[in-house]
């Protein structure tokens, strides 16, 4: 099947990379000639692990192709999946300019029928404008569908996520929409993964369900770590113990300095926002965001119990993603900690084995800031080191070569423990 992938994000382009593997041939279509000539030479503009893998082995192959032309590839398709951002805007509500524009493209370009799909995390009711702008912009009377596929790719995985599935989501209006996407769907269906084809609107929804269910989770388990410290119960058993429920299970219930990344936030966000649209008061998500601001500044509150006035102390920060096996900082914890250590007068020295580069872009004012290549390096002369991201070579680090370098330990996520950290001040989360 021929398809056309719109935006090589970090969603369009591991859809793009993925339905090669598949079998497909397939057009991934970026507006920004750099990326696509960087991705025709395969490389990859994001990080993400077995992707320029997948995308070297789709180019070699044939199968794979990059253009910025869309009205090029557009008629030669069977399907157009829509994977352009859809970011926040200043209200925190989900800005549409980018699918409103490829909708517009479209329409002013289609000569055939194809199945207009979006990828990307979109509201309640976006497919039904979709359609009314391409039909709007049509120069003749041209049939085609418009449906719904919600991602659920996560950051450091995303490719085993896309390859098996826990399911695909397919959210459609006609037999003909539901007979290609099942088709498009057909090598991984045939593999025993599930497909769920279910109406447009649900499956809309169901995107912003599951990301904000997981967020809340994520945040319960923040505020049970909070009362462990005050009534001396210890998070990682209290975890255990919630998790052999079959109902709740074990993911998402490590502690932390709250969620980031480029969706939770934004999805949470966007579905209040939804429901507010439709006169409803999502009043437990709105308290799931107001948890997780003060979860992400948790470690600041502990590097104070030490040391009360941070102005001209040495602060070493490790991590600086919002999460390990990512470059992504989007709503990192690491950089809104940064930002405030500095407005408080404290020196920063910060390391992440793959994200530096994107938080020197952030952090445009570097005053205070060192930017060390080095774990240890940052460590050097620092009076307290707090660890932000559980990346696996800080896992690897004793206690007792910290020891040497500083006296305060602030882990926000738990891997060390107070016992094997004698000698410093060693502040865990929830226990």
């Amino acid at each position: 099947m021929k398809i056309c992938v719109i935006g090589t994000g970090y969603v369009g382009l591991v859809t793009t990379v993925c339905f090669a593997e598949l079998g497909h041939s397939i057009v991934g279509v970026d507006i920004d000639e750099k990326k696509i000539e960087n991705l025709r030479n395969g490389i990859s503009p994001i990080y993400e692990e077995d992707v320029e893998e997948f995308l070297k082995k789709g180019m070699d192959s044939g199968k794979l192709s990059f253009t910025t032309d869309l009205a090029s590839v557009l008629n030669d398709c069977d399907v157009v999946f829509n994977a352009v951002g859809t970011p926040p805007d200043e209200q925190r509500r989900v800005d549409l300019k980018y699918v409103w524009a490829v909708a517009k493209q479209v329409g002013e370009n289609l000569n055939r029928h194809i199945v207009f799909v979006n990828k990307s995390t979109v509201p309640v009711g976006t497919a039904s404008e979709v359609e009314k702008i391409i039909k709007a912009n049509l120069k003749s009377n041209i049939d085609f569908d418009v449906c719904s596929n919600p991602e659920f790719l996560r950051e450091g995985s995303a490719i085993k996520d896309f390859m098996q599935p826990d399911r695909i989501v397919v959210g459609v209006d006609s037999d003909k929409a539901r007979q290609v996407m099942a088709d498009v769907y057909k090598p991984l269906t045939e593999k025993g993964y599930y497909l769920m084809i279910t109406d447009i609107s649900s499956a809309e929804l169901i995107k912003y369900a599951s990301n904000a269910f997981l967020a809340t989770k994520i945040s319960f388990i923040n505020e049970i770590a909070t009362l462990c410290e005050k009534v001396g119960a210890d998070i990682s058993k209290v975890a255990k113990g919630i998790s052999l429920d079959s109902r709740i299970g074990n993911k998402f219930l490590n502690p932390g300095p709250g969620y980031g990344g480029s969706c939770f936030p934004k999805d949470v966000d966007g579905l209040i926002s939804i429901a507010l649209d439709n006169g409803v008061n999502l009043r437990i998500l709105e308290a799931v965001t107001d948890a997780n601001k003060s979860h992400q500044l948790i470690a600041i509150q502990k590097i104070k119990k030490h040391i009360p006035n941070l102005f001209g102390k040495t602060i070493a920060v490790w991590g600086l993603a919002f999460k390990a096996g990512t470059d992504d900082i989007r709503e990192s914890s690491s950089i809104k900690l940064i930002e405030k250590l500095i407005q408080e007068g404290a020196k920063i020295q910060c390391y992440d084995p793959i994200a530096l580069e994107n938080t020197k872009k952030e952090l445009t004012n570097g005053n205070g800031i060192k930017f060390c290549e080095d774990k240890m390096d940052a460590l050097s002369g620092a009076d307290a080191l707090v660890l932000m991201t559980e990346w696996d070579e800080f896992k690897g680090v004793s206690p007792e070569e910290i020891k040497k370098h500083t006296s305060i330990v602030v882990d926000t996520r738990n891997i060390w423990n107070k016992e094997e950290c004698e000698g410093v001040s060693y502040e865990g989360w929830g226990r």
